[in-house]
């Protein structure tokens, strides 16, 4: 069935674009996912969020003083091996909720005083959230919607939210095929998230700020710096200030934290180390070198399990 989205008297269809059998995401899994069967996203068509909360980590830009009223879902259809928030990209941890729970928690995150609402990794669930924003609208809620994604989603999904989505706060982690093979098992990451950012660029146009510098409108494109990867970084930097110069606000982030499962496997001994600061500084320093005027840039030791949220275990959503 095609994935829709309604809006008062309006039914939207997402021509070409299915979440069940599912072939939302570029894996094109077509599990049956209504009827309980996970997809390469280890996840059914049951809403899961792993914690909903204001969260003062993100840019400032969109965490402002409050924070970013943020909403984790549970799954991923990327899963790199060394991901930061692994206990919730496969699914073991989280809260099973309605389309109607998720507006409550959209409009109790905004009495919050969130500075907007933050979906992180909503691709798999994105028909299910698309209404839930605008069922939320329709309720009160004023404050930017954020997509805040890995980079790797369908152009098309990405045209469909138009008028639903303000702000894209999203990854662009390879240009090197071999790499997003390798770690991602995702060899077709470059095309697809060069084809993803487009569409985001062209649905937002340039950053918007209000008076007090909080984005109400735009993309950020964040870059992990991995360990060892500097060349995968400089190309990601000279791609997307080459492309789209200022029309997008980069953010280069050193806060990689190596964690201890993946000492077990001796093919990533490259990742069980954090990024160094001299590393950190050649990166930014080409930033520069080239042009970007635009970008945030992380200071100190970020890279710590702390900088990781508390998610909720299955079914309980204590702090």
């Amino acid at each position: 069935m095609s994935a829709m989205v309604e809006s008062g008297n309006k039914m939207m269809a997402w021509k070409g674009i299915s979440d069940n059998p599912c072939n939302l995401c570029p894996r094109e899994c077509m599990a049956d996912r209504d009827g309980g069967q996970k997809g390469y996203c280890l996840m059914d068509n049951r809403i899961q969020v792993a914690r909903a909360a204001l969260h003062r980590w993100e840019e400032p830009c969109i965490s402002g003083k409050i924070g970013s009223g943020t909403v984790f879902f549970s799954g991923c259809n990327l899963r790199c091996v060394y991901c930061q928030n692994y206990e919730i990209s496969g699914g073991k941890n989280g809260k099973t909720v309605s389309e109607t729970e998720l507006v409550d928690i959209f409009i109790d995150l905004q009495k919050q005083g969130a500075a907007n609402i933050n979906l992180v990794t909503p691709d798999h669930y994105i028909a299910a959230v698309a209404r839930a924003v605008i069922r939320a609208k329709e309720r009160g809620l004023v404050i930017p919607i954020v997509y805040n994604g890995s980079g790797y989603e369908k152009k098309e999904v990405i045209s469909n939210l138009s008028g639903i989505v303000d702000i894209f706060l999203t990854d662009f982690k390879y240009m090197d095929r071999v790499l997003a093979g390798w770690l991602s098992a995702a060899p077709d990451y470059p095309e697809i998230a060069r084809a993803a950012l487009d569409e985001m660029v062209r649905i937002t146009g340039s950053p918007v700020f209000d008076e007090n510098g909080m984005m109400k409108r735009g993309v950020i494109v964040r870059h992990l710096l991995l360990p060892g990867h500097k060349r995968n970084a400089k190309d990601v930097i000279r791609y997307v200030h080459e492309t789209y110069g200022k029309q997008v606000i980069l953010s280069l982030m050193n806060q990689y934290t190596p964690l201890e499962r993946l000492k077990e496997n001796p093919d990533f001994s490259v990742l069980c180390r954090k990024v160094t600061k001299r590393e950190y500084e050649q990166v930014v320093d080409y930033a520069i070198e080239i042009g970007v005027e635009d970008a945030f840039i992380q200071e100190g030791d970020t890279a710590k399990e702390s900088y990781i949220p508390k998610f909720w275990t299955n079914n309980d959503c204590s702090e």
